[in-house]
């Protein structure tokens, strides 16, 4: 079963072109579904039964795997077994009758307008990294870009004379994005003040960078918010992603229009958006239960 997985993931690399997450996604998956298949002394994926599926969605539920873990290995698999057939190294598809779970739609995380604004007055800005980090703390909640797509910012990316950033997203889709006036106020501080003092940034065509000159990785960022949080005595777990959220919520409940949104956030289909405006009616019905004469 090895040596098939190693066949297919070799596949999506070549033909499919998927990112690295993508892969060690797949990866994951898969080796999840082949520990549990050898539990069961199952050491052949042509013996695999649509009932051996359903055994095992009810395995890792009850082993506590979220319904969007278990959604996305069955699509894993479903992936695998289609190389499999097209390969002609099986003969039948358990799967074919398998439907994935049906994802619970969870509400997103939103931080309040008002531990925004103290998380983003927290950094020292008259120390360099306090201006460094402000940067990336405005510039992610000013755009809602995804912690990876702001560590892999280039330079020439960012337009600050007309307000606007490019953004690599998943599957190296690229979109623009605009970036508010505090934003850039904070980036061309950081830009003027900090970058130039960083050790070989001029070799360097990445915008957020280390003391070292390295770029700074999606881990690094997340601690940045995270220490930025505490002391800015913000006990709720707040990370890049609840920024994302706060980002795209804020917009709708201050009357942005969906489109615009989900063109901002850079997702495929406006349902993985929509999520956003059960967040802002919920709002909406707590202002009117406080406000209303008779609520």
């Amino acid at each position: 079963m090895k040596d098939l997985i190693e066949s297919f993931l070799n596949y999506i690399i070549v033909e499919c072109g998927l990112s690295k997450n993508t892969l060690l996604s797949y990866r994951r998956d898969l080796q999840m579904f082949t520990d549990f298949l050898r539990s069961k002394n199952i050491l052949d994926f042509s013996n695999v039964r649509p009932d051996t599926i359903t055994s095992f969605i009810i395995s890792e539920k009850k082993r506590g795997l979220s319904i969007n873990s278990i959604t996305r290995a069955i699509v894993s698999i479903r992936m695998l077994y289609k190389f499999l057939i097209s390969e002609e190294k099986l003969q039948r598809n358990p799967l074919a009758s398998i439907q994935s779970p049906k994802l619970w739609m969870k509400l997103p995380d939103v931080i309040p307008i008002n531990k925004i604004d103290k998380l983003l007055s927290t950094p020292d800005v008259t120390t360099k990294i306090g201006i460094r980090n402000k940067a990336i703390l405005e510039l992610m909640y000013a755009t809602g870009a995804r912690v990876s797509e702001v560590s892999a910012l280039q330079m020439d990316w960012l337009n600050l004379e007309y307000g606007y950033v490019k953004c690599r997203g998943k599957g190296s889709k690229e979109r623009i994005v605009p970036v508010g006036t505090k934003a850039i106020e904070a980036i061309k501080n950081y830009l003027e003040v900090t970058r130039p003092k960083i050790k070989n940034s001029k070799a360097s065509n990445y915008l957020f960078l280390s003391k070292s000159g390295r770029p700074l990785c999606r881990e690094n960022i997340w601690v940045i918010v995270k220490k930025t949080a505490l002391k800015a005595d913000i006990n709720e777990h707040i990370s890049p992603h609840k920024l994302r959220h706060s980002f795209a919520t804020h917009l709708l409940e201050n009357g942005a229009d969906l489109r615009s949104v989900q063109e901002m956030l850079g997702h495929v289909n406006v349902s993985t958006t929509q999520i956003y405006t059960n967040v802002s009616k919920k709002h909406l019905k707590a202002v009117h239960q406080q406000f209303h004469p008779r609520p």
